[in-house]
């Protein structure tokens, strides 16, 4: 934890990212509540490259606006809106405010929803707080671009285009995100939602399994494949898997502890990218190899770098770029 002292101003960690992502986090707190404050230091701090302690005096928002990704208030809604109303101007540019109650019964994103609040929001969650989130797609179930763009290390270079979209992602008709390699020019409308890539040069963790795989099942058979080839974890972009895998859990488990986004692609994408390995679930059900496929659809050049392997018949792993 750094104190207020040692901070020379900070920065969303994201290139470009136009907000998305909370890295550096404030918990502005009464003298009272400092005990409190310091027990989420200890549940999230691990999250996040940091999180600061701040004091609360009437002037302790705008003394710091602008130096954070996210102000966690550990205090009424109230205080914190009437404190930051007069400071808002761009939701791309403003931190995400959440506020907590003492009691860390509730959590509750109440600016910048989509660019670090509900990701701050959930994180809490770990610590026994209920995520009261409302922006729409979250309250209907639903991955907003935002948060396919998180998933998928990537920025959205358009933010206005993202009312568009995500109204589409409410109404099931966004689709999956279309990939578009270049060099190339490309003219695109208001409702069209622009998604750049963090990284260019990263690889893609393809992942099927049978229902039910353990967490540590799936954390050793992506070692043991990437073993295999010349990356590491942390050159791993995303994990991509298929939609009818996309809530097991003990995936969704790992990729959270290696901090990495799940993107789950449709049949049809899946089907477009099959892999060499046949496939007994081609024959039964008409998918094509789960890891397979949705590490080349997921990968910039669409390649193999290692194809399916199997671990303790539960979990395939293919890597791709």
């Amino acid at each position: 934890m750094s104190s207020e002292s040692d901070r020379d101003g900070g920065h969303c960690s994201t290139p470009d990212s136009d907000g998305e992502v909370a890295e550096e986090i404030a918990i502005i707190a009464f003298k009272r509540k400092m005990d409190t404050a310091e027990e989420i230091v200890e549940g999230i701090d691990d999250r996040y490259d940091s999180v600061d302690i701040l004091e609360y005096h009437s002037d302790v928002f705008e003394e710091y606006w602008g130096e954070y990704d996210c102000f966690v208030g550990l205090m009424a809604s109230g205080i914190a809106m009437r404190k930051t109303a007069h400071l808002l101007e761009d939701k791309w540019d403003d931190p995400a405010i959440v506020v907590i109650d003492e009691e860390l019964t509730w959590a509750i994103p109440i600016t910048g929803g989509h660019h670090g609040a509900n990701q701050v929001a959930k994180d809490l969650a770990t610590m026994g707080a209920i995520p009261a989130m409302t922006t729409a797609s979250e309250a209907a179930g639903k991955q907003g671009v935002e948060a396919r763009a998180k998933a998928m290390d990537a920025h959205v270079v358009n933010g206005d285009s993202t009312v568009a979209t995500n109204l589409a992602v409410l109404d099931d008709e966004l689709g999956p995100v279309a990939r578009l390699d270049g060099p190339k020019a490309v003219l695109v409308g208001d409702d069209v939602t622009v998604l750049k890539r963090n990284k260019d040069d990263g690889v893609v963790v393809g992942t099927g399994s049978v229902s039910g795989a353990k967490k540590e099942t799936f954390l050793e058979a992506w070692e043991t494949a990437l073993e295999r080839t010349e990356y590491e974890i942390a050159d791993v972009e995303f994990v991509a898997t298929a939609t009818r895998k996309e809530d097991e859990e003990g995936l969704l488990a790992a990729a959270d502890e290696l901090g990495l986004g799940v993107v789950a692609f449709e049949k049809g994408t899946l089907l477009e990218h099959e892999g060499p390995t046949p496939s007994k679930s081609k024959e039964l059900i008409g998918w094509p190899g789960v890891s397979e496929a949705s590490a080349i659809a997921g990968g910039r050049e669409n390649e193999l770098v290692l194809e399916k392997i199997g671990y303790e018949d539960e979990v395939t792993v293919a890597i791709g770029r």
